[in-house]
């Protein structure tokens, strides 16, 4: 199992506007090979921000590796730019693998 992960720090009070981009878009992930599921997490608000995590799981790394480079993927993220008033830096991807 691999984990994606991409960690968000969202301007103080356009949080509701991030969660309705994200409930909104296609992520084009049904069906592309070896995806197994896709979550959307709020974490803590600061004075200036809220922490969002949004993270994928997969059979493995290859296979995230696979749809980083396909057409879904490309689909997914091309409107990656705009709405870049709610963010507060770009945002950070950690991943992981199964260890156990």
């Amino acid at each position: 199992m691999f984990l994606a992960m991409n960690r968000f720090k969202i301007v103080k009070g356009r949080e509701e506007d991030f969660e309705r981009i994200w409930r909104e878009r296609d992520t084009h992930l049904q069906g592309v090979d070896g995806f197994k599921e896709f979550n959307l997490m709020k974490g803590n608000t600061e004075e200036d921000y809220s922490l969002y995590a949004s993270h994928s799981i997969w059979e493995s790394r290859e296979h995230f590796l696979n749809w980083t480079k396909s057409e879904a993927f490309r689909l997914a993220h091309k409107n990656a730019g705009q709405h870049a008033e709610i963010y507060i830096g770009p945002p950070q991807l950690e991943t992981f693998e199964q260890a156990l």
